[in-house]
């Protein structure tokens, strides 16, 4: 059974950055999209970016635009996601995901960022 990993989330001020990382225990990922998700409290999981398999396509949600980066490094089966000028409504639990592009069947624990004003 494949694992993904989080780590990387913590408490920043308001600006801060926090690069997030998301590690596979096994290289078959390698053949999938991934993905981040983020889920507040009393709201809804929403889609944060996305990175195709190859690592040539990057989707990114509207309100992430311009402040966050997602990439991937196939050799070392991990997937970033760089987070730049936080905002107080980036605070959440942020999982990532493998699996077909929108279709995601393998889901980490989570890693919480917390941004404070």
């Amino acid at each position: 059974q494949v694992q993904l990993i989080e780590s990387g989330g913590g408490l920043v001020q308001v600006g801060g950055s926090l690069r997030l990382s998301c590690a596979a225990s096994e290289r078959t990922v390698s053949s999938y999209a991934m993905g981040w998700f983020r889920q507040a409290p009393a709201k809804l999981r929403e889609f944060v970016a996305a990175v195709s398999w190859s690592g040539d396509s990057t989707y990114y949600a509207e309100s992430v635009k311009g402040r966050f980066s997602i990439s991937r490094d196939t050799v070392k089966n991990t997937v970033y996601l760089q987070m730049n000028n936080l905002q107080p409504e980036d605070t959440a639990v942020y999982r990532c995901a493998s699996g077909p592009l929108g279709r995601y069947n393998i889901w980490g624990q989570g890693t919480q960022v917390t941004v404070s004003s």
